[in-house]
């Protein structure tokens, strides 16, 4: 399958002739991300939504082990997609990317699975923090293995999002020791860690993924579902956690984690066939700003002052590459990009 950044269905542009309502026409053909320039940036932060819903119901689902509710949000991922790959006549497992599929699958699965046990043990609005500050490393590893640019402002966005993360977690040897002051219950140690080399597989599934981008979502959705649903199961099995899900209300929230894991896989996956790796992770930063909202609606968790300072640090990263991105999209004799001045270069 031949390289290009659009999803199949939207790439079409051959021309015709003659006609007067031609420009109109190629106007309407055109790739939808050429069209609206910011629509990978849209499509993941609406995934971060839907991402955000997960992660509420995964702190909810107390009595289900995380490993469990990774192999539930994998099998939402992979039982969708099938009837997909199915009408578009993909190949399952192209030549050629087998081994990317497979190391996409693997690195994602354990993100994933620590992220869960970040959430279990952290405040929500924390854990998201650190799991979304993904850009930290996602702008380092493009550069080194896509050689994706990384300018004055992606480094400043990354100092933003970093120190962001240093106000959330509160490392002792900077702030001292801290008591947690919503929940005893939680060991905000093993969340850290569990957040931390989260951020690390998480980052590394980014860039892989956008390697992948000449490969039809179907393809790299079913891969991954399919690859990771076996590899929790199995884990689940090996550390006796497997059980069925209560009646009720936790199988209409295993229902729904497996529902919204899809509508967020895809667009994730969309989104970064439309845009670089590192825009496409900071924008997914919005997250945070759900977390906030579901932490004090469903937990009755007020964040602390350095959890809020964090995020509008981790959120101002996100303003500045969406404001640089709209700088350099303007024509070269726009007004509005030289006023914008250093951002527009």
């Amino acid at each position: 399958m031949s390289e290009h950044l659009e999803l199949q269905h939207l790439v079409d542009l051959s021309v015709g002739s003659g006609d007067e309502s031609m420009p109109n026409l190629l106007e309407n053909r055109r790739p939808l991300s050429k069209r609206c320039p910011y629509l990978g940036l849209m499509l993941a932060m609406l995934s971060s939504l839907f991402f955000s819903l997960c992660s509420v119901i995964v702190k909810s689902l107390v009595n289900i082990d995380p490993m469990q509710l990774a192999m539930f949000r994998f099998m939402g991922v992979l039982l969708p997609t099938v009837p997909i790959i199915i009408y578009t006549e993909q190949t399952v497992f192209p030549e050629g990317k087998r081994l990317l599929l497979l190391l996409r699958s693997i690195v994602g699965t354990v993100g994933l699975m620590l992220s869960f046990y970040a959430f279990r043990n952290m405040p929500l609005a924390d854990a998201s923090v650190i799991v979304f500050s993904v850009p930290v490393f996602v702008a380092l590893f493009a550069r080194v293995f896509l050689k994706e640019p990384c300018g004055i402002w992606n480094t400043l966005s990354i100092m933003l999002t970093l120190v962001g993360v240093i106000l959330i977690t509160r490392p002792p040897f900077i702030f001292g020791e801290t008591k947690v002051e919503n929940n005893q219950n939680y060991n905000s140690l093993r969340g850290a860690i569990a957040a931390f080399v989260s951020t690390i597989f998480g980052a590394n599934a980014y860039v892989l993924l956008r390697v992948l981008k000449g490969l039809h979502f179907s393809v790299i959705m079913t891969n991954f579902g399919a690859i990771a649903t076996m590899q929790t199961l199995f884990f689940s099995i090996m550390f006796g956690v497997l059980c069925m899900p209560n009646c009720g209300t936790e199988r209409f929230l295993v229902l729904c984690l497996a529902i919204f894991s899809y509508l967020g896989q895809i667009l994730l996956t969309m989104s970064l066939q439309m845009e670089q790796a590192g825009p496409v992770a900071i924008a997914r930063s919005a997250d945070i700003v759900f977390a906030f909202f579901w932490q004090v609606m469903f937990f009755n968790e007020i964040p602390s002052k350095y959890s809020i300072c964090g995020a509008i640090l981790v959120l101002s990263s996100v303003l500045l590459v969406g404001l640089r991105k709209w700088a350099l999209s303007l024509p070269a004799d726009s007004r509005l990009k030289h006023r914008l001045g250093v951002l527009a270069q």
